[in-house]
């Protein structure tokens, strides 16, 4: 079985994170940290209420034996070394500040140095960063980490296959997320259908 880490850190979308590490799950272990900020950020956008919750109450959310939480502040857990073999890593969605410290190599908390690690071990690393518009900074450090070979997704909308709701958009998102790290999935409408159909709907 493959073996993934997902980091949520302090910006909105925190949601699209909760539904990448579902989908993962199903084909896959998942090592998942989350930091206090992005708690916060959770349930003002959803309701869901994670904040001092014991692990059981999170894992049980998604009723699976294949998902293991960590501190954003423990240094002492596997994935913060690169002897602990992953498939690789997301952070979804990923702060500028975060973004910032991976680009720098400045491991102030759990996913920037389980984000480090992936990049030392040559491992796939996704970056999902959520702010608009993004400023000549924040272009450069994800220019420098793309030359890196990791992998700049943030959460851009498409329209082509007809979505109907917010469900269908982090659906998309997803799916282009693990498409991007070669996770096989079918959460989105493909290109390739019939073209003059598509135009008459238009």
């Amino acid at each position: 079985m493959k073996k993934y880490i997902v980091g949520i850190s302090g910006a909105s979308g925190t949601i699209i994170g909760i539904s990448l590490v579902r989908e993962i799950l199903k084909s896959s272990e998942v090592h998942l940290i989350i930091t206090d900020e992005a708690l916060s950020i959770l349930k003002t956008e959803t309701g869901i209420n994670w904040i001092g919750c014991p692990e059981e109450q999170i894992i049980s959310f998604y009723q699976t034996d294949r998902l293991f939480l960590h501190s954003h502040t423990d240094f002492y857990c596997p994935v913060a070394s690169g002897s602990f073999k992953t498939d690789g890593m997301f952070v979804v969605p990923c702060s500028m500040k975060t973004l910032a410290a991976i680009a720098n190599g400045y491991g102030s908390s759990l996913i920037e140095r389980a984000a480090d690690v992936t990049l030392k071990e040559g491992r796939r690393l996704l970056l999902s960063p959520r702010e608009m518009p993004f400023s000549a900074i924040h272009l450069e450090n994800m220019l420098k980490l793309s030359r890196l070979g990791v992998i700049i997704a943030p959460p851009v909308p498409a329209f082509y296959y007809g979505p109907k709701s917010l469900e269908d958009m982090l659906s998309f998102y997803c799916g282009k997320m693990l498409d991007a790290m070669g996770i096989d999935n079918e959460l989105f409408k493909r290109w390739g259908g019939n073209r003059t159909n598509a135009l008459r709907r238009v």
